[in-house]
């Protein structure tokens, strides 16, 4: 049985519209004292997290997603000790190493390597270990030339490649870390995730804030999904982020095929995958034969009708389309089958697009929501950016010997 890392029950979070937690001087003190009678009487209040329970195992990596302002990152300060929670508790097993906002625990005037050595000190780390560790740190970082500026004159990007370099070289048992790596370039952004890689092939554990979902994907084993301060999904991370997305995408605008006649003569009333069946009945998980099933109420008989179907992947790019003419549907529910040896496409959201029109006169015309989530295994590149359309099994071979599938 694995080890618990991290354990939380019912956090949740309240904070006072318009104010936030900040340290206070004798004269902020003051001054609040003397506003305080001329301050309306109202005291709004929002809950930032309400009753968020999970569990983090030992050698884990976590990912947390969700909307700008759904929680996420009053979660992580909360696990990092930075905030403290209005109602529940956390424990936390093991050293933690965080990156929670560009250059914490930077003192502007200092120099890099005085930060560095600041940082590392604050970060729990030995003065040998600092020691031992700083060429490799600032290498890293990438800022040998700079390591003697003061901070006050780097720019963000240098900020977060320092900040990271000592976050990861302190070989936390947890390390937890926020968006901030997207303020990177890109081929930094690529060794930092080589880095969590490798912490977490060591057995560490690692919780990652992030909406660059491709990074959850490559790292994560889980997915929590927080949604308006609570937990909406959490599971496997391909079924967490490929539901994501597609809430993401249906949520954006409404498409006009979703605005539908009232009173038509036949309706499409839902869809589902026949087969192979889940416990989800939108999602495809496996890449075998694969039927998808449409269901048709008809009130009045349709003679010649002509049927057409649509799939498009979430950029709207058409991926496959089919027709049947001289159509004949008597009154009644009705099902329209299709069987495919496999559907191999890119994990994510998809949408199905069917109409059905009887001399030239459009009888129905329906985008089948929810829409269609692919979270199958990715058989592709390990870069998301070569990645293609079809996501085909396949076997290697060098000289006649297989390689990995």
């Amino acid at each position: 049985m694995s080890v618990i890392a991290i354990r939380a029950e019912g956090l949740s979070k309240r904070y006072r519209i318009g104010q936030g937690e900040r340290y206070s001087t004798l004269r902020d003190v003051l001054a609040r004292s003397f506003r305080a009678p001329f301050r309306r009487a109202k005291n709004e209040t929002f809950w930032a997290l309400k009753d968020v329970s999970l569990e983090v195992h030992e050698a884990e990596v976590l990912g947390f997603i969700g909307r700008n302002g759904a929680g996420k990152t009053t979660l992580l300060k909360i696990l990092s000790r930075i905030t403290r929670p209005t109602t529940g508790w956390a424990e936390i097993h093991g050293r933690v190493g965080s990156l929670l906002e560009v250059g914490t625990g930077f003192h502007q005037e200092l120099t890099g390597r005085e930060n560095t050595l600041l940082s590392g000190a604050i970060l729990g780390m030995g003065r040998a270990e600092i020691a031992r560790k700083f060429d490799e740190i600032v290498a890293f970082a990438e800022l040998e030339k700079f390591i003697d500026t003061p901070v006050k004159h780097y720019s963000s990007g240098m900020f977060v490649r320092l900040a990271f370099a000592v976050a990861a070289h302190l070989e936390p048992e947890i390390l937890l870390v926020d968006e901030v790596l997207a303020v990177g370039d890109i081929n930094f952004q690529k060794k930092c995730l080589g880095k969590m890689g490798d912490v977490a092939r060591t057995g560490r554990t690692v919780v990652l804030v992030s909406h660059q979902l491709n990074q959850i994907r490559r790292l994560c084993d889980r997915v929590v999904w927080i949604d308006g301060g609570t937990i909406r999904q959490d599971g496997p991370t391909q079924e967490v982020v490929s539901t994501y997305e597609s809430a993401m995408a249906r949520g954006d605008s409404i498409s006009p095929s979703q605005v539908r006649k009232e009173g038509t003569r036949a309706r499409f009333v839902q869809w589902e995958i026949g087969e192979p069946r889940g416990d989800n009945p939108h999602m495809l998980t496996e890449i075998v034969s694969t039927t998808i099933r449409f269901t048709i109420q008809v009130n009045e008989a349709i003679h010649k009708g002509h049927y057409g179907i649509a799939l498009y992947d979430q950029d709207r790019q058409l991926i496959w389309a089919y027709s049947e003419d001289n159509v004949h549907l008597s009154p009644g529910i009705h099902h329209l089958s299709h069987t495919f040896p496999m559907l191999p496409l890119r994990p994510g959201p998809y949408s199905w697009l069917v109409s059905l029109y009887e001399d030239g006169g459009e009888v129905d015309f329906w985008e089948g929501v929810p829409g269609m989530i692919i979270a199958t295994e990715s058989y592709q590149h390990r870069d998301d950016s070569w990645n293609g359309i079809l996501n085909v099994p396949s076997r290697f071979e060098l000289d006649g010997k297989a390689g990995r599938d």
